[in-house]
């Protein structure tokens, strides 16, 4: 029987709890290195034993920078009798106790019995090898001789556009920021069935205001439907007519600012968000800050203060750490009619505090 894929295929995202870690791991949050997975089943085998004992020998190749493993276990015995153990950095496993995943992954045939095997992937999730349980170091040799993924140079599917912003709008929203000031900014996360927004220093360090008088909001908004959707429409046609969320963010330097990469529309309550936009407001006052798409490489990009960085909210994307000066960013979410229908749909599955959304 064939192994269920092969060089060039995507491999399907999914949330599972990590043994020591997230109860509910996003794996594709984990893109922009290669990743040597083994879908084992159990420890308790023989033969998936050894392929386990080969990724302790070879622990060194497994950094977190150029890899990392995950191991993916349906046994419950195998976390109760210690037979497992997560390794920082590089090595963590998953515990697919219901047996879905691997399932999804081919390692359960139609008569139950689970098929052990390797999967390598590449930085953006797709698969560079796939292996039979003892051809486990086939793999790890192909993955030694893998360049680095920060030698790998392309671009991320963005665009950059200049004069969003005249130069005076921008100063006017970074003194309004200092005059109000800001309030700590979490992000959202699916748990027990709801969206609901955690704060999470390790994960994301910035502070929001909320732009709330009608008649700026307004202005900003002409200035994007004028100067920002056309553009949109030509790159990507897509018709933006509403738009998520005005606010000033801050990413302070002598706190190191950052958000840690992250995807944007992962949860029920996010999933109308079409495309996020970072429209910079003091692009020469800072150092470090810009944004990277950890799937495309390390490139980062920055738009000039006043113009805007434009990218798919479905995009693995980080704010890197300011490490002189402030970041002052507007950033809202854009998204067309159909996706207006889907965010009111989503109003159950949002957590307590999190406004329902009225289309109309």
């Amino acid at each position: 029987m064939p192994l269920p894929y092969r060089p060039g295929d995507p491999v399907p995202k999914f949330r599972l709890p990590a043994l020591s870690g997230n109860p509910q791991f996003s794996f594709d949050t984990v893109a922009g290195r290669y990743i040597l997975m083994l879908f084992f089943g159990s420890a308790a085998q023989p033969a998936t034993a050894e392929a386990l004992a080969l990724v302790e020998r070879e622990a060194a190749v497994f950094d977190d920078v150029k890899a990392c493993f995950f191991g993916v276990t349906a046994d419950p015995t195998d976390e109760a009798e210690g037979r497992i153990a997560q390794v920082i950095p590089g090595r963590r496993f998953f515990l697919d106790y219901q047996g879905g995943v691997s399932k999804g992954y081919g390692a359960v045939d139609e008569e139950g019995r689970y098929r052990p095997y390797w999967l390598l992937l590449d930085i953006d999730m797709r698969v560079l090898g796939a292996a039979e349980l003892d051809r486990g170091a086939a793999l790890i040799d192909l993955l030694r001789r893998l360049p680095p993924p920060g030698e790998i140079d392309r671009f991320a599917p963005v665009i950059v556009i200049p004069n969003v912003f005249e130069r005076d709008v921008c100063r006017n929203l970074v003194e309004l920021y200092d005059a109000n000031g800001g309030e700590d900014s979490g992000f959202m996360r699916e748990v027990d069935g709801k969206t609901v927004g955690l704060i999470d220093h390790s994960h994301k360090k910035r502070s929001d205001w909320v732009i709330d008088d009608d008649a700026l909001r307004a202005d900003l908004r002409r200035r994007i439907e004028r100067r920002l959707v056309p553009e949109i429409r030509k790159a990507f046609q897509f018709p933006v007519s509403r738009m998520e969320r005005y606010i000033v963010a801050r990413y302070d330097g002598d706190t190191g600012g950052y958000f840690r990469p992250h995807r944007d529309n992962t949860t029920s309550g996010t999933a109308h968000r079409r495309f996020a936009c970072t429209i910079n407001l003091n692009a020469e006052e800072y150092d470090g800050g810009d944004l990277r798409f950890p799937e495309y490489g390390k490139r980062t990009y920055r738009a000039p203060t006043g113009g805007a960085v434009v990218f798919s909210c479905s995009l693995l994307h980080e704010a890197c750490p300011v490490t002189r000066g402030a970041r002052y960013a507007f950033l809202p979410f854009l998204y067309d009619e159909a996706a207006a229908e889907v965010r009111e749909a989503n109003n159950p599955n949002l957590g307590e505090g999190l406004g329902e959304y009225k289309k109309g």
